[in-house]
């Protein structure tokens, strides 16, 4: 079972722009997900904003990222380190290990998309994203959040 460190870089309006370039760079496949494909937005604004790019380049490199919000967003800090992968013992383990003593911005729960998903900081203010596959499932509720 594989689990895969990916850089998360956050942007302000332009995920879009930054993604295809990196693309042109890279070269690969690159999905693009934006708030409304989702119905994820609270602001009809923010529809055509990106929820979620995933850059997969022919070398195996994978570089994701996203539009945030306002206040989320800190030029400089731009990012965050994402774990993902279908390995939902490990997942779980690294979860409860970087939230302890750190500050849950995200509750480890199935996602719209269908996987299992959090936020959190840890206690040296590192921003982490975790990311359980649905092992496949088209149905949300099928995904445990229980150790296997």
């Amino acid at each position: 079972m594989a689990i895969r460190l990916n850089p998360y870089l956050s942007f302000r309006n332009n995920a879009r722009e930054a993604m295809q370039f990196y693309q042109e760079v890279f070269g690969g496949d690159l999905t693009i997900t934006t708030f409304a494909d989702l119905k994820a937005s609270q602001d009809p604004a923010e529809d055509s904003l990106v929820m979620h790019a995933l850059l997969v380049s022919p070398s195996g490199l994978t570089l994701m990222g996203s539009d945030s919000p306002e206040n989320d967003y800190r030029p400089g800090n731009a990012f965050s380190i994402s774990l993902s992968g279908d390995d939902g013992t490990d997942l779980r383990r690294y979860w409860q290990q970087l939230s302890d003593g750190g500050t849950v911005t995200m509750e480890l729960e199935v996602a719209p998309w269908g996987d299992a998903f959090g936020m959190c900081m840890d206690k040296f203010g590192v921003p982490w994203m975790i990311n359980i596959e649905g092992r496949g499932t088209t149905n949300p509720a099928d995904i445990s959040l229980e150790d296997d």
